[in-house]
Order: C-alpha cells, then structure tokens, then sequence
C-alpha cells in the first residue's frame, strides 16, 4: 500500500469516535486517535498497539479469519470489540477491530443529560412554537423547563421542584411511577382546557424521566381547527371526484367485444404493454375504437388510480396547442388568465395522457414534444421553472405515421419515440365476423342507456349488415343499428329498418341471384332440346336444325357455344 493511500485512510480514521486498530495483508498495523485516548497510549506506534492487544488477549483475535466480538473493561470503562474484514479498492484487505464505550450510553444520567442538550437546541423552536414542553427525572423533579410563554413561570423559578408543586393537575409524577404513556389527555391549567401527552423514558427498561408536552393553550382551539380540517377535507373531497369525473378511463378491455383471431391477439398485445410504462402508438382508421384500447390499458395498467388525460391534437388550433399542453403562467401572453393556467401534461401526471390525432400536430410542436419524452419534464408558456413529470403517453392516429415521415408531415425521431408498442387495428370490413357480436352489444347498450325494448336482428337484416362495406367501421354500425332501433316496432330488426344504402345491398344482390338462376335454367332447357334433335337425326345437324326450327348455321353456333362435338352422319 502506498504511503498517500495510508495517510488518507489514517486520516478517516481519526475521525471517527469509536477505537479503531486496523491491520493490513501487507502487514501494516495502525490505529487512530479515540483507540489511542481508550487505552492511555502516549505515542502511537506498532509496538504500542501490540502491547495493547496482548495485555487484553486481542493480538490472536486480530489474526483470525472469522468475525466475531466480545466485551472487557479498561479501568472502569466497559468496552465492546467487534473484528470484521474489510476490502478497499478490491485489492487492500484490513482485519479491522471496533472498540465502542458502552460505560456512558449506559448511565441513566447520561440518558437524561442527552435529552436535556436536544431540548436546549429546540429551546428557540419550542419558545416560538404555540406549545409546551417539560422534562423530569425519575423522582418527578423538573429538570427542563419550556413553559415560560405558556404560563409564565421562569425556568430558573422551577428547576429541582416537584413538577406537582407547579404545574396543577400534572400527572409526569404518575407516569414515571407506571411508565404508561398517556396522550392527547386533557388537563385543565390556569383556568383552560388544555391538551397534555406525557410519555415516559426508558433505558434498559427501567423508567429515568419523563416529558410532558402541551399543544394547545385551550381545547376550543381543537375545536376551532377541527372544524376548519372537517371543511377542508370536505373541499378536497369535492374536488377530486370532479376531477376523477373529469379525467377517469371509462372502458376495460372487456369493453372491446371480438371474436375475430386478430382482434384477440391486439388485446393480447395491450394487455402486455398495460403491464409496462412504455408508450403506445394506436393506428386505425376513424371508428374502429382507438380511444377503446388507451383507456383498457391505462386501466389495466398500475396508473389507472392516477387521472387518464386525453387531448385531441386536431381538434386544438396549432398556436393554442402548446398551451394546451404545457399551461402558462399568469400574463404570458394577451388574453391569458391572470392566475395562469395548469397544462394537460401537468393535469396527467403520475397518470396517462392520450393524444389523438397526433399526425396532426404542427412539426415545431412535435419538436417540443419530442424533448418532453426524452427529459420527462417543461417549462409553462412564460415560466423559467422546470416542472418533473411521470407521464405514460398513448398516441393514436387515424394516419399510417410511416407514410407521414416519408413525406415529411412527421418527425422521424418523434416516431420512433412514439412507436414503442405498435397497435395497429384493422378496419370493420377486415373482421365481419365480429358484425353479429357487435350488434348484440350495441344493441344491449342502447336497450340499457336508452330505454329500448330487447332488441333482436333477422337473418335478412344481419345479412344486408355483412354485405356492407362499412366505411366508418365501427362507430357507423352504432349509429345504424340506433336508427333501426327507433323505426323498429317490435322487438325485431328487420331488413326494412335499415337504412337504404344497406338495405338496397341485399335486395341487388338477390335480383343478380334470380336472374343467374333464371339464365341456367334456360341453358339448361336448351341443352336438353338440342341433345334430343340430334338424337332423333342419328347426328345428322341439318335434321337436327330443322327438327328444332332454327338454320342450320344458328345450331352450328349453339354446338360450338356449349362444346358439343358430334359428327355429322
């Protein structure tokens, strides 16, 4: 070991207030000043540790492997040994012995002498404070007094008295005889009510004081300041249901009702990322339950006690959006409020925000975006304040934000910010298996929310809803399925209730069915006229063209036109 690297390590060591002697494996042996002051050694030096060890048996200690402790006395002085090993720079091993006085901490007047230095150090605290607080020892005898603002009583006028002497109805004498503690008692003093606690000391367990403390000068202040606590916590009550009414997730991912493969493994996915902080990027055209997915997994997520925050980036002028979102302080700009205004991304914090439509937001305010995600927090409008946010982003967007970045429309880097966990849902006429499930849930809902009879949809209704192509997805099919609901009256949907651009999809394609049908019967009766003429002319064609009234160029036709191969006779 290098002597600079001793010189540091001594130097640490003397700062501390227990004895040390450490001893290295490259024989170095040293010790520091409270070892040097413990054992009365003069000088410091090898051979004045080692006289030390051996006159108390600890030399073998110190060669030992193990850990381990034991107690002795020097003098009057109750010493603990504790040996340990210790590495430094995973290259210096030390045994390294601990010597702790335990003669001093275990006298009860030190205990007490302890306490009566931390009061002095609270003295200014205490006497600015609209309390009181008195210390005794073991025979009741006041030993600190803080009591002067409170009943006017000096201190040196009361120190060595019995504390029942000057304060009336005390009980600090009773305590320090039972060593219960008695709290929030009330104790009339000097006419008041006032709200007394006495706890007892203890050391080894037995009783060697007291404090009694007093936290108001009368218990209508207790009163007074519950009242104002009960009306408080009434306010704040108020507020944060309108807050949890206001940014709460309303579905789960039982709310998305599929049975389609595809769909099944979308959920799947959410249900993983829900599990994470990471954020989640919904692609999907408009209507096919983006918002669906962000509030399942905020509230499938640890966040979901926390405010769910949506914003739709489309719907917001581009030079309001920044405000929007960060918030502004009091007279940032014309027209602000005078106390400011709290940002979304503020609002959400701890929680989750959903920006929709975020394809839409202007390229200098994805920038801004862009540093929030990275840094996790901002400045409001006119602010110079650096505010920390724990904020779980859910972008959605009815855009593929690929083909945005290639035509430039969106940051690249914003993209792939955003693009931790992919959902992309596919449009309704991509999963027309889910078409019976979702009637049967919009219908219930509406039964539920608008006080429907049960409604049920005929096979020609349901099949006219299958044809359709529905462009927008889900959210059109509500919307249908509310309008046959009202024009309904029965308990049945049929094909008449629905609107004429579905329904007229049905009955087209029943007309093309009938005239198909129409076509091969009459193909078929041909067939059958021709096959019979020729077998009555044994193949002869131009018999066979009379026996069926037409030329015998048009039976030629017929032949070739249906692949009849006959050699005329």
């Amino acid at each position: 070991m290098e002597s600079r690297e001793l010189k540091n390590i001594q130097a640490f060591l003397n700062c501390l207030s227990e004895g040390i002697v450490a001893y290295s494996t490259d024989k170095r042996l040293i010790s520091n000043n409270a070892f040097m002051q413990l054992f009365n050694v003069k000088k410091e030096n090898e051979k004045a540790i080692v006289n030390v060890l051996k006159k108390h048996g600890l030399d073998k200690m110190l060669n030992n492997e193990s850990e381990e402790e034991k107690e002795l006395y020097v003098g009057d002085k109750q010493v603990k040994v504790e040996k340990m090993n210790l590495r430094i720079a995973d290259k210096n091993m030390f045994s390294v012995m601990v010597f702790k006085d335990l003669t001093i901490k275990n006298d009860p007047n030190w205990k007490i002498n302890e306490l009566k230095y931390s009061l002095d150090a609270m003295k200014d605290i205490v006497d600015n404070a609209y309390q009181g607080m008195v210390l005794v020892d073991k025979e009741g005898r006041i030993l600190k007094w803080c009591y002067e603002k409170l009943l006017g009583i000096k201190e040196e006028d009361v120190l060595g008295k019995h504390v029942d002497e000057v304060i009336e109805n005390t009980r600090l004498h009773v305590v320090v005889k039972t060593g219960q503690k008695e709290l929030c008692d009330i104790q009339r003093i000097q006419g008041r009510d006032m709200l007394a606690s006495r706890i007892p000391i203890i050391q080894d367990g037995k009783v060697i004081g007291a404090i009694g403390t007093v936290l108001f000068r009368n218990i209508d202040e207790i009163r007074a300041l519950a009242k104002r606590l009960e009306m408080l916590e009434k306010t704040v009550d108020k507020y944060k249901n309108e807050i949890s009414k206001m940014y709460s997730a309303r579905y789960t991912f039982d709310s998305i009702v599929t049975q389609n493969k595809k769909m099944m493994e979308l959920k799947e996915i959410a249900a993983k990322a829900a599990a994470t902080d990471s954020t989640v990027l919904i692609q999907g055209d408009s209507g096919t339950g983006k918002e669906f997915f962000a509030h399942a997994i905020h509230n499938a997520s640890s966040r979901k006690y926390a405010p769910f925050v949506q914003i739709n980036c489309a719907a917001i002028p581009h030079e309001l959006l920044e405000s929007e979102l960060f918030g502004y302080e009091g007279g940032a700009f014309t027209g602000a409020k005078k106390e400011g205004k709290i940002g979304k991304l503020e609002l959400a914090n701890g929680g989750t925000i959903m920006l929709d439509e975020v394809a839409s937001m202007s390229y200098s305010m994805q920038a801004k975006l862009l540093r929030v995600l990275e840094e996790r927090e901002f400045e409001r409008i006119g602010g110079n304040t650096k505010i920390k946010i724990d904020v779980r982003v859910i972008a959605c967007t009815n855009e593929d934000l690929k083909t945005c970045v290639k035509q430039g429309r969106f940051r690249k880097d914003l993209f792939y910010r955003l693009n931790v966990v992919e959902i992309n849902i596919p449009p309704l006429r991509d999963r027309m298996d889910d078409i019976p499930v979702l009637c049967d849930e919009i219908l219930s809902q509406l039964v539920r929310n608008m006080g429907f009879p049960p409604k049920t949809i005929s096979d020609r209704a349901m099949t006219a809803l299958k044809l359709h192509n529905w462009p927008g997805n889900v959210r059109e099919l509500r919307n249908v399925l509310e309008r046959a609901a009202n024009m309904s009256s029965g308990n049945l949907i049929t094909l008449e209730d629905l609107p004429d651009y579905i329904r007229n999809y049905l009955t087209d394609r029943e007309t093309e069915v009938d005239k198909a049908c129409l076509r091969n019967r009459v193909i078929d009766a041909e067939l059958k006229a021709i096959m019979e003429a020729l077998e009555l002319s044994n193949g002869n064609r131009t018999e066979a063209a009379k026996h069926l009234g037409i030329h015998r160029t048009a039976l030629y036709k017929k032949l070739k036109k249906y692949g009849i191969n006959i050699k005329e006779v």
